[in-house]
């Protein structure tokens, strides 16, 4: 039997990794997903049945029609500002934003026909999907958030931020060491490898925390939270944000290889070959958005956020018109949306928006 051929990342790194040492694991996670050759991302479509992994607007409609129902009644607390910038990052194949603009063209359509759409997506193949699902509106793909044009704005992030790379800190002997990736020619394959201390680079409330503890942090997330922040402060707009993490910094390993529809593949193994994630510190979200002027709510369950929006009473009315295998279906992917043994309790919702705003529809403050 033939070896499994050696993904064609892996040389590129342990070229890189010969000539500058070890790779922080931030430097890893971007170059295994955005390589422009090899990269997981750039070379594929991971999404859906047959791809890695499934997310909620490939689970079920309702999901994408509760968002629109989101979007509708910010936009109507905005004071319905023409034209509009609807606006995702982290498109997918297009599903969500599709949804999203044909519920709206039924519940809201001077929104639906005043909006100009703008993904931003920086996959080829991923790009063509979305082009195809989203045939007919007024679109436009931009490679980063600061493209897309001025004017009000309503955003939406669904499973992006979880891919972004992450800084990870490992609590060593001599203190917290930045963890990195290097080539371990013994056993021939990636390892690794903690790198000189580096005091204070973690919260202090973790600064005791014991040996072989690991801290995560994501700059690239932070510092986009707070271009979203500026913006929503300088313009009408709001954004929403839909992920799985949690809710206050705390140590721990989540970086995870999906692939195959499992999640406990090994980080290293397959570089450009396997879908990476970590969980999302929402908590530095939303002080990031903050810092950048924003006001801010939650996070919520997404089950809660959903139940708010009323996908009980949508999914009422789909199967009062549908058949009994339809009814299934729906039935089916709404538990998973909401329940929380599915994705109702480990995905959360934050939402922001331009300060002096009330509070975004499922974030209203308990009476």
């Amino acid at each position: 039997m033939n070896a499994p051929a050696e993904p064609p990342l892996l040389p590129l790194l342990r070229q890189l990794i010969a000539e500058q040492g070890p790779i922080p694991v931030a430097s890893y996670m971007a170059l295994a997903l955005g390589h422009p050759r090899h990269g997981y991302y750039t070379t594929r479509d991971p999404f859906g049945a047959r791809g890695d992994f499934v997310t909620a607007p490939e689970i079920s409609q309702l999901f994408g029609e509760c968002l629109a129902i989101w979007c509708a009644l910010v936009w109507d607390a905005m004071k319905r500002p023409l034209p509009l910038r609807l606006a995702e990052l982290g498109p997918g194949r297009g599903t969500l934003m599709a949804d999203v603009t044909r519920t709206l063209e039924r519940i809201a359509p001077a929104m639906a026909q005043g909006a100009t759409l703008h993904l931003v997506e920086t996959s080829p193949v991923l790009r063509r999907a979305q082009e195809a699902a989203l045939h007919g509106r007024n679109a436009a793909w931009h490679a980063r958030f600061d493209e897309i044009p001025d004017g009000p704005l309503l955003l939406v992030a669904n499973e992006f931020f979880d891919a972004l790379p992450v800084q990870q800190f490992l609590r060593t002997a001599a203190g917290w060491c930045e963890r990195c990736v290097d080539w371990d020619a013994a056993a021939g394959r990636l390892a690794f490898r903690s790198g000189p201390p580096l005091p204070g680079a973690v919260p202090p409330v973790l600064a005791a925390a014991p040996e072989g503890g690991v801290f995560e942090v994501s700059p690239a997330a932070t510092a986009l939270a707070g271009e979203i922040g500026a913006r929503l402060a300088a313009a009408p707009g709001a954004a929403l944000v839909v992920d799985y993490g949690r809710r206050a910094p705390a140590s721990g390993d989540t970086l995870a290889a999906i692939q195959g529809g499992r999640k406990d593949a090994d980080p290293l193994a397959a570089p450009g070959e396997a879908d990476l994630t970590a969980h999302v510190d929402f908590a530095a979200l939303a002080h990031a958005l903050s810092r950048g002027g924003a006001a801010t709510w939650g996070p919520v369950a997404q089950g809660e956020l959903l139940t708010a929006l009323g996908i009980k009473q949508r999914l009422a009315a789909l199967a009062g018109r549908a058949t009994p295998a339809q009814i299934e279906r729906l039935e089916s992917g709404a538990r998973r949306l909401i329940a929380p043994e599915g994705m109702g309790t480990l995905f959360l919702a934050l939402a922001a928006a331009t300060p002096g705003l009330p509070a975004p529809p499922g974030f209203e403050p308990l009476r």
